[in-house]
């Protein structure tokens, strides 16, 4: 069965420093939370050798579906950090409350809980942090909870001086558990086995992929592949499928890999820019986000691969209204079955409403390009019409059973890019050709 296609853009936020990270909260009452790192590098002042800074800010907000007519989602809070090169949520409570890991430039490990004020609101306070080492960066973390598992809650976290750091966190502290010296330059990511997690992989700026044994200790990797040609940036175990794992890297391929045979992967797909993040859908498990830096976010389509059929991974949707370094994605756990909520574009860049032909039209101007947005068709729907063009498979487009998939699927995505400071929240409708064709009925 074939499948259409098509991304459409919700809203645009302006987080004023670089964007690097975006965070759906897992947690079933809290999935229409959302948070937002960013990084920004500051010259030193004065003399040509001060040393610069690196300062960042973490942004909280709400997506809310029932407010016809306005931006769906609404800014909760906003605070000052070191500049942030990672966020996860923990994917389960901890002593009843949500907890949000972030990974600084100051060489810490942050994390902080979610609390609930008398009026309703949310907002999020610092429990603990402790630094993984003196003058380096913090640069990626995992949860160990990917299944949903709380019997044992650790967190890894990667480093510039290529160490990988595992930590438990007990009575509200963080405690660590080992370290070791992982890559000979910066560790980019680091990530456990969500189906074993005594097991760790890493990925660094030495091209080398790793997997580490925590019971055997970290004197030894397990494995060490070289199949990625250039620094390894993005490691996800699949939490839906045991064994398989999906790495990207600076050398635009997508890997996906069966953990019990890491000498070939099952899969290699060219996606023309250096892959930055990788996430798996929360439901679906042949469905994987790709934010590929200077060639925007893709949707793979990964059944073929899982099932050891070789060949690249279909892109079956791209989002390509980001003008900068696509870094940030991730997916929500909300469901949109719904019609999707109307909005406007924030208000921060420049806008201009017409009226035309029952439509109502927004031009979004941004810092290096413009693109018009149709927000709403006369059904009240949100259909984009710049970006369906782009975004609707061809005729030619793969062939796939959809014995696995829901009839069709509407899903909630959140994406960030670098130097043009910008947040979207998008939506994805992905349905059968079979399904559209059927008349309406009266």
């Amino acid at each position: 069965m074939a499948w259409k296609s098509r991304t459409r853009n919700l809203q645009v936020f302006d987080t004023e420093l670089s964007a690097d990270t975006a965070e759906w909260c897992p947690l079933s009452s809290m999935q229409h939370l959302l948070a937002c790192g960013t990084y920004q590098l500051q010259k030193g002042a004065g003399e040509e050798d001060a040393a610069p800074s690196r300062t960042g800010r973490l942004y909280l907000f709400e997506f809310r579906r029932e407010i016809s007519m306005s931006p769906p989602l609404t800014e909760l809070q906003r605070m000052d950090t070191a500049a942030i090169l990672d966020l996860k949520w923990c994917h389960v409570p901890v002593s009843g409350e949500a907890v949000l890991g972030l990974a600084a430039a100051n060489g810490e490990l942050q994390l902080y809980t979610l609390s609930h004020s008398q009026e309703g609101g949310r907002s999020l306070h610092p429990l603990c942090s402790l630094e993984v080492g003196a003058e380096r960066l913090a640069l990626s973390l995992d949860w160990s909870t990917g299944r949903m598992d709380s019997s044992d809650v650790r967190v890894v976290c990667s480093d510039s001086a290529g160490c990988v750091s595992v930590l438990s966190l007990a009575e509200g502290a963080l405690v660590s558990l080992s370290q070791w010296k992982a890559h000979d330059f910066e560790a980019w990511i680091s990530a456990f086995s969500y189906w074993d997690t005594q097991l760790v992989y890493s990925g660094g700026d030495d091209c080398k992929l790793r997997g580490w044994d925590l019971r055997a200790g970290p004197a030894c990797p397990t494995f060490t592949s070289k199949r990625h040609s250039m620094g390894v940036c993005s490691i996800h175990s699949n939490p839906h499928r045991e064994h398989i794992l999906a790495t990207g890297s600076y050398d635009e391929q997508v890997l996906l890999w069966d953990g019990r045979n890491m000498r070939q992967p099952l899969s290699e797909t060219p996606l023309g820019g250096g892959v930055w993040r990788l996430k798996w859908h929360p439901t679906h498990e042949q469905l994987l986000l790709a934010a590929c830096m200077h060639n925007d976010f893709h949707i793979l389509h990964c059944q073929q691969a899982l099932e050891a059929s070789g060949g690249a991974c279909p892109v079956v949707a791209s989002y390509i209204l980001h003008n900068s370094l696509a870094y940030g994605a991730d997916w929500s756990h909300l469901s949109l079955e719904e019609a999707a909520p109307c909005s406007n574009v924030a208000a921060e860049p420049k806008e201009s409403l017409t009226e035309s032909g029952g439509h109502l039209r927004i031009q979004y101007e941004s810092p290096t390009a413009s693109f018009d947005t149709s927000l709403e068709d006369d059904a009240g729907r949100y259909i984009p019409e710049s970006i369906a063009a782009p975004t609707v498979l061809p005729a030619a487009a793969p062939v796939f059973s959809s014995k696995e998939d829901a009839p069709s699927l509407s899903c909630l995505l959140a994406s960030c890019s670098f130097y043009d400071h910008m947040l979207h929240v998008w939506r994805w409708d992905w349905t059968p050709e079979e399904a559209q064709q059927e008349p309406e009925q009266c």
